[in-house]
């Protein structure tokens, strides 16, 4: 089973990563990129998407490191 998406989020002049539905942060990084980075080790490890969201909340960009068909279906 794929854990929780993991979210790199605006976070009080920094950046949060935040699994999807958690109310508080997993870290905070004075980066977007560090935060990324942590982010990406944790959606690598537990099989989950990577979602990072631009400074206005909008998403900026996503990566899949679940278990996604290969080739992709349709």
């Amino acid at each position: 089973m794929a854990g929780k998406n993991q979210h790199v989020v605006p976070h009080q002049g920094g950046w949060a990563v935040k699994g999807a539905g958690n109310t508080r942060a997993t870290s905070v990084h004075d980066t977007q990129a560090a935060a990324t980075d942590a982010a990406r080790r944790i959606a690598q490890h537990q099989g989950s998407e990577l979602i990072i969201h631009r400074p206005d909340g909008r998403i900026r960009d996503k990566d899949s490191h679940g278990g996604d068909p290969f080739p992709p279906k349709g």
